[in-house]
């Protein structure tokens, strides 16, 4: 399944504001359901992280484990993961369960686990 990208800023200032949202030491992760049936993805990595090579790691990494997670969610989400400096020097396979987590937390994921 393809992903839509999130890329107006009203999109994700309605995440910031009127989403669910979850924390960790390597992700925030803001989700809200949408009428569309498909999940849309945004990517928020500032210049906190580090520079441009540190922010498109972060992004790469967040997107990879995301990727991972996409065919367990079921029905339209708009999602908006957030960058953390320890996101960085975190592989994509140590995020996939923590974004598990927090995404079953959130609602999004389907509550039967799969063997």
């Amino acid at each position: 399944m393809k992903t839509l990208s999130l890329k107006r800023n009203n999109d994700f200032l309605r995440l910031y504001r009127r989403g669910k949202s979850a924390a960790d030491a390597h992700v925030i992760c803001y989700v809200a359901p949408n009428r569309l049936g498909k999940v849309r993805l945004g990517l928020t990595t500032s210049k906190k992280i580090g520079n441009a090579v540190a922010r498109n790691r972060a992004r790469r990494v967040l997107r990879a484990a995301f990727r991972e997670v996409l065919p367990q969610i079921s029905g339209g989400y708009d999602i908006v993961l957030v960058a953390r400096t320890k996101t960085t020097f975190t592989k994509s396979t140590a995020l996939t369960p923590i974004l598990t987590a927090q995404l079953r937390k959130l609602g999004a994921l389907q509550s039967t686990k799969e063997v």
